[in-house]
């Protein structure tokens, strides 16, 4: 093995960074004494530089709920749609990212992308302390925001090339929750950083007002950790680099377009609900007339992060029974889930009351009555988030198993056409990662904007016509999965993938 390039291969004489030119992650004899320590450390700082992206990528998430109480006269409209642009450019340039794996390198891109961090942080830190920024200011602040969320796609198309085909579930789960953790992080300690709030009273809320600024220059520090991590610790893989018109080639496969479609169910509802609960509490559990009265109701500060904490622990579950009973199985399961779940949500919603707008009685009233209800509406959405873990696992392991059976299908066994074949698949499988995972995410755009919906001014008529979206939509994701991938005498069924 060779960690720098030698002086008879130009193409990669060119690049600077640490290069591994054999890389054999089938053979047995090769993980076990090679390849195994080299992937986990690569899969450890990965996990680090993914999950401050996620961080990042959702910060606006919770931050949206206390700028009220920095100063800003924003709408609920507006701070939806502040939720949900993030998501979007994050969805978005998830291409890019990926394919810049196979260009750059691994290491070499996670460098990149966690240094562009910056951008978001340091101008978040600053424009939050100026009472006076315009509004579309901060929907570009909150656009760069999206940078975070392209780290997932070049990430796990990274560690995809490092793992055997039996362990990609595992390890694209691990890689992919760690990452999806920074989500219930970032929600769970910014409300403590900025002094908006305690956890669960084990730590007593700040005195002072809010400082938002704070968790910018926390996570602006940690990118530049990020950074060094992955120019100390991590390696780029020379069989991973392939061109864009091979990577791009994904495209024409139409489980791409399949998978991609399960995807936006499985993943864009994890972070489109992630990016929305703690509007969502805040608006039909939470009443503060002004940032000098105190609130009541249901702090969403407690609860929110719990929703991201669920969902990402059990992603790498979904990938472990993934690998044990099949990726289609398991996402067959998980959307039976997400329906059922969706149902549930919808019966607790019609529990609640409208909170009305003016002081008073009435107001308080329905305030104390939807608390009531708010244990069993936390308890069905964490269902839900427990199913889009599983399903967001299990829905990965099933990129590179397709394109593995192709291989497998296409080739005799123990040939050389065959190893080609497989390193080919493994190719396609990474840029598929990138392309399905790009598509998914506009999930989070889609679901924060269905929550503001613009024919229904009421908050809570609002979230109870979106879940009723969420529901037929979940319907059709159940429908397509066994339609194509468990009906028996399909191709992919019957290879149990």
């Amino acid at each position: 093995m060779t960690l720098t390039a030698p002086a008879t291969s130009p193409s990669l004489h060119r690049r600077r960074g640490r290069w591994i030119d054999d890389w054999r992650p089938e053979d047995p004899e090769f993980w076990e004494s090679t390849g195994a320590p080299i992937a986990k450390r690569n899969l450890l700082w990965s996990i680090f530089a993914e999950h401050l992206g996620f961080s990042v990528w959702l910060i606006w998430s919770v931050s949206s709920a206390f700028l009220l109480a920095q100063g800003f006269t924003f709408t609920p409209q507006q701070l939806f749609f502040l939720v949900a642009i993030p998501n979007l450019v994050g969805a978005l340039i998830r291409v890019p990212y990926t394919l810049a794996v196979g260009r750059f390198g691994g290491r070499n891109w996670t460098m990149i992308s966690a240094g562009l961090l910056l951008v978001p942080t340091l101008s978040f830190a600053y424009f939050v302390t100026q009472p006076g920024t315009p509004y579309a200011v901060f929907c570009v602040i909150a656009a760069t925001a999206g940078f975070g969320g392209g780290n997932f796609a070049s990430s796990m198309a990274n560690i995809n090339f490092f793992y055997p085909a039996r362990l990609k579930g595992a390890a694209l789960g691990l890689n992919a929750a760690g990452g999806n953790l920074g989500v219930a992080i970032i929600q769970l300690f910014l409300p403590v950083l900025v002094g908006g709030a305690g956890i669960f009273g084990l730590v007593k809320a700040a005195e002072g007002g809010i400082h938002l600024e704070r968790a910018a220059w926390v996570y602006a520090a940690l990118a530049v950790v990020a950074v060094l991590a992955a120019f100390f610790f991590m390696d780029n893989l020379s069989n991973a680099r392939t061109d864009t018109k091979q990577q791009l080639s994904v495209l024409r496969h139409k489980h791409t377009w399949v998978l991609s479609f399960l995807y936006i169910g499985t993943f864009g509802s994890f972070i489109g609900y992630s990016a929305a609960m703690p509007l969502l509490i805040k608006l039909n559990f939470w009443h503060q007339a002004s940032p000098q009265v105190p609130g009541i109701g249901i702090n969403f500060a407690y609860y929110a992060f719990l929703g991201a904490l669920v969902g990402s622990v059990t992603r790498p579950l979904g990938g472990h029974l993934a690998d044990r009973f099949g990726g289609a199985r398991v996402t067959l399961v998980a959307f039976t889930g997400l329906v059922l779940g969706t149902l549930g949500i919808l019966g607790t919603l019609s529990m609640l009351t409208p909170i009305p707008a003016a002081a008073g009685a009435p107001q308080t009233a329905a305030v104390d009555a939807n608390a009531d209800v708010f244990p069993l509406f936390l308890g069905v959405f964490l269902v839900i988030f427990a199913c889009t873990g599983i399903g967001n696992g299990s829905t990965y392991k099933m990129i590179p198993a397709i394109h593995r059976t192709d291989a497998v299908l296409a080739t005799a066994a123990d040939t050389p056409e065959r190893e080609l074949a497989l390193l080919d698949g493994t190719k396609k499988s990474s840029a598929a990662v990138g392309i399905i995972g790009a598509v998914g995410a506009i999930g989070g755009f889609l679901i924060p904007i269905t929550f503001n919906s613009p024919w229904v001014s009421e908050p809570l008529a609002a979230t109870r016509s979106a879940f009723t979206v969420f529901a037929v939509f979940y319907v059709g994701c159940l429908a397509v999965t066994w339609t194509v991938y468990c009906r028996r005498g399909r191709t992919y069924a019957d290879a149990g993938i």
